[in-house]
């Protein structure tokens, strides 16, 4: 009796310590017919999943098979023993490298980008958002832990070696820094001050990548988040306002002046330019409203009844993440429906009309276009 009872301990012990192996890799869904572009063979989407569910996922679609793969880390890294973690912030490819960065496990996971399989961690802690110049990444990062609090310190940036991952210097910026853009030797950093509400930070940091020091700030508006900049030198930064008497807008930064030159009446969730065009997507704080909409950037008009032409919008609870493929033009938009259940990723192409959409992970958000260079 002793015996079983033993064996049966052991057994127990055995199966609880030991992890048990991943499942080989589903079976994808063909969502659309393949398609050979000239650079671009597939884009990889960052789930992010709730916090404190420590539940991001990554998935692939794969252009010229048409084929959407599900969940694929854990598959591709059998011998980790852990999925990507606690809420996934941003995703992207640099060289031959992709890097995963996951906010409030504090850690950046740097994966092989033609298949997804590990090669090495950063600890950041509570890591926002990755740039890149001329082989170094920087992360900006809150420096805290995750709470409002009105006297939270002042966040930083990390510059790291993407050969050695090793980080090799870091500035002080402002109160919880969001989005950056490189040009013209400067790193510009984006603050929101979220966790100090109402009193929100309102600046831009501007780094001189030479000396890795703040050379000036530019104050636009309360908390700040994404940054994007078009081929005239132009940052878009947003402004969420902040949720009372101060309504949401989008700035327009000459980056050769450092001074504000322009803004649109626009809440922005998510957006991206490609060529002389500027994407954005919001759900508005107020209203609950969706938008899709467009700017010329050569006029500085917005485009009138935005990018989805077909009626697909209707379908969209919550548009989340978006991204434009620049081989082709087609637009990606998520949808993180009830952000506790699977959420949708949208594919339209140029014109505005629906070419597929699959079931994703819990809050699909971030994009990286795999090219024919990196994928050999």
């Amino acid at each position: 009796m002793k015996k079983a009872l033993l064996f049966t301990f052991l057994l127990v012990c055995f199966t609880c310590c030991k992890r048990i192996p991943p499942t080989p890799d589903p079976e994808p869904e063909v969502v659309n017919p393949g398609e050979k572009l000239e650079n671009v063979v597939g884009v990889y989407v960052l789930n992010e999943s709730n916090m404190g569910n420590n539940k991001a996922t990554l998935d692939y679609y794969d252009y010229e098979t048409g084929e959407y793969y599900t969940n694929i880390f854990l598959v591709r890294n059998p011998q980790m023993t852990k999925d990507l973690g606690d809420v996934g912030n941003d995703l992207q490819i640099y060289g031959s490298k992709m890097y995963a960065v996951i906010n409030c496990s504090n850690v950046i996971e740097v994966m092989n980008a033609e298949n997804a399989t590990h090669e090495g961690e950063i600890n950041i802690p509570n890591c926002r958002y990755i740039v890149f110049n001329e082989g170094f990444a920087y992360v900006s990062s809150y420096a805290g832990p995750v709470e409002m609090d009105p006297n939270a310190r002042r966040g930083y940036v990390a510059k790291i070696d993407t050969a050695t991952l090793q980080i090799v210097d870091t500035v002080l910026v402002g109160y919880q820094p969001e989005q950056m853009v490189v040009t013209n030797g400067k790193l510009y950093v984006a603050n929101s001050g979220g966790y100090m509400a109402p009193n929100y930070d309102n600046r831009v940091s501007v780094i001189n990548l030479a000396t890795f020091t703040v050379e000036k700030e530019i104050t636009v508006a309360p908390n700040l988040h994404r940054m994007s900049i078009d081929n005239r030198g132009h940052i878009f930064v947003s402004s969420r306002g902040n949720y009372n008497d101060v309504s949401a807008k989008l700035f327009v930064v000459d980056s050769s002046t450092d001074q504000k030159i322009d803004s649109f009446n626009m809440s922005i969730g998510d957006m991206t330019i490609v060529g002389d065009t500027l994407y954005a997507i919001a759900n508005d704080y107020f209203t609950g409203t969706n938008s899709y909409s467009m700017i010329d950037l050569s006029t500085m008009n917005i485009i009138a009844n935005g990018f989805i032409t077909d009626g697909t919008e209707s379908q969209i609870s919550v548009p989340y993440g978006l991204a434009v493929n620049p081989d082709n033009g087609d637009i990606f938009v998520t949808d993180a429906k009830t952000y506790v259940v699977p959420g949708v990723v949208y594919c339209f192409n140029k014109n505005g009309k629906l070419k597929f959409s699959i079931i994703a992970g819990e809050i699909p958000a971030h994009f990286a276009f795999l090219k024919k260079e990196t994928k050999q």
